[in-house]
């Protein structure tokens, strides 16, 4: 199968393609967004960048000429789209970037599936498209008309574009809302990895709120596995949650660091940030029944791992 993954330079998409270069090729698109340093991407790449079967484009999801070369010049079979602008708080400073990116970026890479007959479509959602729940687990059958960041905002827009399409234009349509994932080559704006780099040199450590908020962290070979069989299974239009369904206090993980690293966090308490959810916890039974998704790592191997990473020069 040739396979077309954008944002492949980023944290999951550089994985993803090693892991599916070992059965398909790969054209992986990316523009280096400068959200965070290009060099960091370019070393995401090394593991994939001079496989045979590895093409990369640097290009922009919103450039209409650079994504129909892309599918003049190769017979894809399937999308991954991963590409976007991240992060709930930045979001809030540049709704206009973050709706110019992960929506109309999105309706041009759809309308290359339509004007290409690309009839297999995996988009990356987010569980911030559930807001503050007061149902938890969060399960896909949910209410989640009522997002609170404008990412969140973007990423059920998101969903809603590619049911258009699935109805429009018989598009399989499989929509993942990943639940915080972590592991090596993490975004360096995430908690994780920046709690860890500032624990590790001493610094203080902004902690918002009284430490109560809690995250489904996923590492990311278990994103791994529910991408790959949602690629493997890609029929009609289904939405999955992929997380661990495991939640973790915010005051817990930084407990669990401190023990990965060997050291003590400082804590300079902060006030709660707008856009931040209160929680997030992924009702993960009907990925386990239609996906055989079946997360295994723990938070206490899955920061060690991490740190191993980041110390080996990550």
């Amino acid at each position: 199968m040739n396979i077309l993954i954008t944002g492949v330079a980023g944290f999951i998409g550089s994985h993803l393609s090693e892991r599916l270069l070992e059965n398909h090729r790969v054209v992986g698109l990316d523009n280096f967004d400068p959200f965070y340093d290009q060099a960091i991407k370019q070393k995401n790449l090394a593991g994939s960048l001079f496989k045979d079967r590895f093409t990369f484009i640097e290009g922009d999801i919103r450039d209409i000429s650079c994504v129909d070369e892309i599918f003049i010049k190769h017979p894809i079979d399937l999308i991954v789209h991963l590409a976007a602008k991240a992060g709930v708080r930045p979001s809030i400073e540049d709704p206009v970037g973050y709706q110019d990116v992960n929506v109309n970026g999105l309706v041009v890479l759809l309308e290359a599936a339509k004007k290409f007959n690309i009839k297999k479509f995996i988009f990356a959602s987010s569980s911030s498209v559930y807001g503050n729940n007061d149902k938890v687990p969060f399960a896909e059958t949910d209410f989640v008309d009522e997002p609170i960041s404008p990412y969140a905002a973007t990423k059920k827009a998101g969903e809603l574009l590619c049911h258009t399409y699935h109805h429009l234009y018989q598009i399989d349509m499989t929509c993942l809302r990943f639940f915080t994932v972590y592991g090596p080559r993490q975004r360096p704006d995430l908690a994780i990895h920046k709690f860890a780099r500032m624990i590790e040199s001493g610094k203080k450590i902004p902690v918002y709120g009284d430490g109560s908020m809690m995250r489904d962290f996923t590492y990311i070979d278990d994103i791994l596995q529910g991408i790959v069989a949602s690629i493997d299974r890609c029929c009609g239009y289904e939405l999955y949650n992929l997380g661990e369904s495991i939640p973790v206090r915010l005051d817990e993980l930084i407990g669990h660091l401190e023990i990965a690293l060997g050291k003590k966090a400082i804590i300079d308490r902060q006030p709660l940030q707008p856009g931040d959810v209160r929680r997030t916890f992924a009702d993960i039974s009907k990925a386990k029944e239609k996906l055989d998704y079946h997360p295994k790592t723990d938070i206490k191997f899955g920061l060690n791992a991490f740190v191993d990473w980041m110390r080996q020069g990550g």
